[in-house]
């Protein structure tokens, strides 16, 4: 409708509505050269596991995500430039294969400028080896940094192969920091019965986290790597029982240790067990709560948790706020995952502002080789790495234990040790498995 001088209103023409459709459609294209003008736009592409046998890794992605895209919507200012920033984000559905496709075609389709890889090798390994073969800067988090390194060819004391994709978190060391801390709080034969598989992470731990465990004068107890997918552990639960083991520790991934500890638990195997110390696994709470009572008590690792005393560099969100809000949106209990993701874009994008160009790959791998930053999971230094291209993180000591009456959840997540990180508070003692 329009009005005419007296203020009658009256039918609006065609003349009036493609006059109006051409003045919108003007504001809108100045708009957007406006913004071309002031600055550039960069493409970040995500790749995570969604679905399938690691779908609790990327179960909280999608409220990360929201936060992230919140924060850059109105664009970011790099080098005096306002930038806007488009996040591509893929879900390799827990297919290693996929997720070198998926890497490819964001690579070559899409053309992003950054790519961000999160959660286990099967998802970051093979990403990573298509953005080094491509030459496009790539930063990933949540895997032994050992069964990435290593994992992909670099050689003990020879340099660096790789020149494009980097690595932050926890390694060997950390979990040996974590265990050896964990495992003195509660008194035990000190016989350990592990339990690794035949893959990237399995193959590292057993080559580098067994014999440090050995000389802090633990007796490891190892039947050999067994292969995912089995289902009968029965060898197994048989040589430890033999033994007497009283620590277990294993890395498999969830269906696989869900297999093995009703199995244990069937054989008595539990029974002598005072710490059950899993990791991979037993991570999230809906894995530990689909074990119903044999989850109580299960010793695990945090490579984030609420109580962690840092913010967002990004977003400005503390870990509180994080897992509070995430709860609140969703309905389900907090995880880990939330705060690791998180920091894996608080990184990318501080690479990205201290990066010469932004638009230059070489400029933005350069920035991340010397990156030093703080996220909400905590600090990221590439330039004091074990290896090139990588930036240890801390791995703290935690336990899932029974929740009090009237909680919201069954289960409470609470921690236990913090050897690798001493800012971030120990709320619990330890309580034996078996106990």
């Amino acid at each position: 409708m329009t009005k005419d001088r007296n203020g009658t209103a009256g039918r609006m023409t065609r003349r009036d509505f493609i006059g109006a459709t051409a003045a919108t459609g003007l504001a809108l294209t100045v708009g957007q050269r406006a913004f071309a003008q002031s600055g550039d736009s960069l493409k970040v592409g995500f790749i995570s596991p969604r679905t399938g046998a690691l779908a609790g890794f990327g179960e909280t992605d999608g409220y990360v995500l929201d936060h992230v895209r919140k924060a850059i919507e109105a664009g970011i200012d790099l080098g005096g430039k306002k930038f806007s920033v488009e996040i591509l984000d893929q879900d390799t559905q827990s297919d290693p294969s996929r997720a070198s496709q998926l890497a490819k075609s964001l690579i070559n389709d899409s053309q992003v400028d950054l790519m961000l890889a999160v959660s286990t090798p099967e998802t970051i390994n093979p990403v990573a080896d298509a953005c080094e073969a491509a030459g496009v800067p790539c930063l990933s988090t949540v895997m032994p940094w050992e069964a990435w390194y290593f994992g992909r060819g670099a050689k003990p004391g020879q340099p660096s192969p790789f020149k494009w994709t980097y690595h932050f978190g926890f390694g060997v060391n950390e979990f040996f920091k974590a265990y050896a801390s964990q495992w003195k709080l509660i008194e035990t034969n000190k016989k350990v019965g592990v339990m690794y598989p035949n893959d990237a992470d399995g193959n590292a731990i057993r080559a580098n986290l067994a014999p440090l465990l050995a000389k802090e004068g633990f007796t490891i107890v190892d039947p050999g790597a067994y292969e995912t997918g089995t289902t009968d552990f029965s060898s197994q639960i048989a040589l430890f029982k033999q033994e007497g083991v009283e620590i277990f520790n294993s890395f498999p991934i969830p269906p696989d240790f869900a297999a093995f500890w009703r199995q244990a638990a069937q054989q008595g195997l539990t029974r002598q067990i005072k710490i059950a110390q899993i990791a991979k696994t037993g991570l999230f709470p809906s894995g530990v709560e689909a074990l119903g009572d044999l989850g109580f008590n299960l010793a695990s690792a945090a490579y984030w948790h609420k109580a962690f005393p840092y913010k967002s560099s990004l977003t400005g969100i503390t870990g509180t706020e994080l897992a509070d809000g995430y709860e609140a949106a969703s309905g389900k209990q907090w995880t880990q995952q939330l705060g690791a993701t998180l920091s894996l874009f608080d990184a990318g994008f501080e690479a990205l502002k201290t990066a010469t160009d932004a638009k230059s790959k070489e400029a933005v791998a350069k920035a991340i080789s010397t990156l030093k930053t703080v996220t909400i999971a905590g600090a990221v230094d590439f330039t004091a790495g074990p290896v090139p291209n990588v930036s240890p993180g801390p791995i703290i000591g935690t336990q899932w234990v029974k929740a009090p009456e009237g909680s919201k959840f069954p289960l409470d997540y609470v921690i236990t040790e913090n050897a690798t990180d001493t800012n971030v508070p120990v709320s619990a003692k330890l309580i034996p498995y078996n106990g």
